[in-house]
């Protein structure tokens, strides 16, 4: 599983063997660190895997060098497995998530093109001026003001004036029909 784990980045199981997995491959990651024969000669003889060795030694261990520690993690599932109703969970290399780097990527940027505004010269804030702060300070979107349309009053003609009739003729006809 150990050998899945490192040619996969993703491999999904168990709790109790996620766990189990997790202690036995975290002492192999900070050993791929340093890349020594000694060290190759240790993760190799765990590992038994030529392919894995050079995925470890290659890959990996480029993206943890700076990491302390904690190159895995186990994020855990909300179905179980159906034979045994066993939980669930997904055990993943940290540093190889893409959808979790890109969006810290984004974050990132997006955190920077932002600025914050300083409020304007004058007085004291006024009630319209913290609705407007708000939304410069947490980019929330306020929605406008409504606009309420007001039907014709009761006076006013809605019947259509017909080609050449003026607005008194119509009103002629009405009042006559």
């Amino acid at each position: 599983m150990s050998s899945s784990l490192i040619l996969y980045k993703r491999v999904t199981t168990t709790v109790a063997k996620a766990k189990a997995l997790r202690k036995y491959i975290e002492p192999l990651l900070t050993k791929s660190k340093d890349d020594t024969t000694h060290s190759r000669r240790m993760v190799f003889a765990a590992l038994q895997d030529k392919e894995s060795i050079k995925e470890l030694f290659g890959n990996i261990s480029g993206r943890i060098a700076n990491r302390p520690g904690g190159y895995t993690r186990i994020l855990k599932l909300s179905d179980t497995r159906l034979g045994d109703n066993a939980e669930m969970c997904i055990i993943e290399l940290v540093d190889f998530n893409e959808t979790l780097m890109d969006a810290k990527t984004a974050a990132a940027e997006k955190a920077t093109a932002t600025t914050r505004r300083s409020r304007s010269r004058g007085g004291k804030k006024t009630a319209g001026d913290d609705a407007t702060s708000a939304t410069e300070v947490t980019g929330e979107a306020v929605a406008p003001a409504a606009v309420v349309e007001q039907s014709a009053p009761a006076d006013t003609a809605t019947e259509t004036v017909k080609d050449g009739e003026s607005r008194e003729e119509a009103k002629a006809d009405e009042a006559g029909a």
